[in-house]
């Protein structure tokens, strides 16, 4: 009988590939490879913008002089800035009451619209007409209406005998902050009721049948039914034009510049006076990373309500 011996074979290592080659065939890293040059744009447009800004309200800086560290002085001298602290409760004023108007007129216009009503694709179409016109277009066109003498509300209450004079819109305080805000909400109102309108149309209507066979009234079937499952669009909504209005300023500029006085002027126009018409870069600076970190707070809190929210989903099942 014949032994064989069996010889150990030699196994040959297979070289390890290096990181590199793992990144080339990595399908996470491919994606990140694609998202480079975007994030290059982002911090050289956003990224360095901001970090300017933030190092330049530590200075004196001036246009057409780098200015010297001062430390926290402009912040300082903001605690102090009555005028400041004016346009913050002008900021506030504006974007919670432009706010809930837009969205009761919204929603109201939205459930209108999800009636069956007659010539309803050209209504839809009419509604949108303030939010396709262009800014500034429709701001002048209110600075006309507002006029203290050509004024055409003025001159419609005045021939139905409501009024025996003209209404100074823009010369008074609360006419000024009633009358930008109205501008305001005419403009932002077409944004709301065409993004809640699309809401309703994903409600299911066996839903209503359900509930109107139970006996459910149309504030129970609104509260039950159309809320909970429309709160998505609502977060949409209300998280876009809030944060539009808290950083409105070509509405404000374009019919009162701020006035009479300081009376409408918001963060944004006095931020602009500041660094651009008394070309204090500095303190304006500081005015700037004050208001970035507000608008930070504000979406902060609305992703916040918008997570803690409970509604129900609408699947292929309901």
């Amino acid at each position: 009988m014949v032994d064989i011996a069996l010889k150990p074979v030699a196994v040959r290592a297979v070289p390890d590939a290096g990181a590199w080659s793992r990144l080339k065939v990595n399908r996470n890293w491919l994606g990140l490879w694609f998202m480079l040059p975007t994030a290059a744009f982002l911090l050289l447009f956003l990224a360095y913008p901001l970090g300017l800004g933030v190092w330049l309200s530590f200075t004196d800086a001036r246009i057409g002089r780098l200015g010297e560290f001062v430390g926290t002085e402009n912040y300082e001298w903001l605690s102090d800035d009555a005028t400041f602290w004016l346009s913050v409760f002008n900021t506030v004023l504006y974007t919670c009451v432009a706010s809930v108007f837009k969205f009761a007129i919204g929603l109201y216009l939205a459930i209108l619209l999800n009636e069956n009503l007659p010539f309803k694709a050209l209504i839809r179409a009419l509604i949108l007409i303030p939010f396709i016109v262009p800014t500034v277009l429709s701001a002048i066109a209110f600075w006309w209406i507002y006029d203290a003498q050509f004024s055409i509300v003025s001159w419609s209450l005045r021939h139905l005998g409501l009024i025996d004079h003209n209404i100074n819109f823009l010369g008074d305080v609360w006419n000024a902050r009633w009358s930008v805000i109205f501008a305001n909400v005419w403009r932002g109102v077409p944004f709301v009721a065409i993004t809640l309108l699309a809401g309703l149309q994903t409600v299911p209507p066996s839903l209503y049948e359900a509930a109107t066979i139970d006996g459910a009234t149309p504030w129970q079937m609104f509260r039950y039914i159309t809320l909970p499952l429309i709160l998505p669009f609502i977060f949409i909504a209300a998280m876009i034009r809030t944060i539009d209005a808290v950083k409105s300023f070509d509405v404000i500029f374009a019919i009162t510049q701020g006035g009479p006085g300081s009376a409408s002027e918001t963060i944004n126009l006095y931020l602009y006076s500041v660094a651009f018409v008394y070309y204090d870069l500095g303190y304006g600076s500081a005015i700037a990373v004050i208001f970035f970190i507000l608008i930070v707070m504000l979406a902060a809190v609305l992703l916040y309500l918008r997570q803690r929210t409970q509604w129900t989903e609408i699947g292929p099942g309901a």
